[in-house]
């Protein structure tokens, strides 16, 4: 990919960069996300002040970060580091919420090129139980997964972070999650997603919050926690 096309499949920061680009910062979208991005949020910007170049994929509303979208981001993160010609240290971190939280934690383990940390707010951790959650939920599974091969037991422990713990690359990871979220269950996901990375000796830090709902509204100290945990990601002088 070009530039131009990169442009047309992801929305690009690139123009918000303050000097030059410290580190990629993949931010993935929740579930059923159509929309074009035009410009950043509040945490682009403070992590493009901090040379992040800030990248939304167009990775498909109902992926699930599937092998396709997977593919997908590989190509784009490749096409991305060779247009904008950034070494290969240039740190990679990934960013989400809910099947973005999901995207974020799926995309480091299996990426094609290492991810240096990870955030997932709310993220939805055990497919196999996520598919009986809401009533919605099926279709967009059997949607992402309708090309696999696999039966389904197969398939949840493939797209499952919690089942790939055991896979997980050893990096820093931020997961975040409300105490009163009633789309993706704190008790079935986080919890069990934490005590297992921590069982597996990953570095997690969680930050749980009592009153929050699904992905939000964030208090402040946990929004600028978050931010900071990103912006010592983009330093290149960290794991290299």
């Amino acid at each position: 990919m070009n530039k131009q096309i990169i442009k047309q499949v992801a929305w690009v920061g690139d123009e918000y960069v303050s000097g030059a680009i410290s580190g990629v910062v993949l931010n993935f979208h929740g579930l059923g996300h159509t929309g074009m991005r035009t410009t950043p949020t509040t945490e682009e910007l403070a992590w493009a002040d901090k040379g992040g170049l800030c990248v939304f994929p167009y990775y498909g509303p109902w992926s699930w970060m599937n092998r396709q979208a997977r593919a997908f981001v590989d190509e784009l993160v490749d096409s991305i580091y060779a247009c904008y010609q950034l070494p290969a240290h240039t740190p990679l971190v990934t960013v989400g919420g809910s099947m973005g939280g999901c995207s974020s934690l799926l995309y480091a383990r299996y990426a094609r090129r290492p991810v240096r940390g990870c955030v997932a707010n709310c993220p939805v951790c055990d497919m196999k139980y996520h598919f009986s959650e809401r009533p919605e939920l099926p279709t967009s599974m059997r949607q992402a997964f309708a090309c696999y091969d696999e039966d389904m037991e197969s398939v949840f422990r493939e797209q499952s972070p919690l089942a790939q713990v055991a896979q997980m690359p050893d990096i820093p990871y931020l997961l975040i999650h409300g105490g009163q979220d009633p789309a993706v269950a704190k008790s079935h996901h986080s919890d069990p997603m934490v005590a297992a990375m921590r069982a597996q000796g990953l570095n997690v830090r969680y930050l749980e919050v009592p009153r929050m709902q699904h992905c939000g509204p964030l208090p402040l100290e946990v929004l600028t926690e978050q931010v900071e945990f990103v912006s010592r990601l983009l330093d290149h002088s960290v794991g290299t």
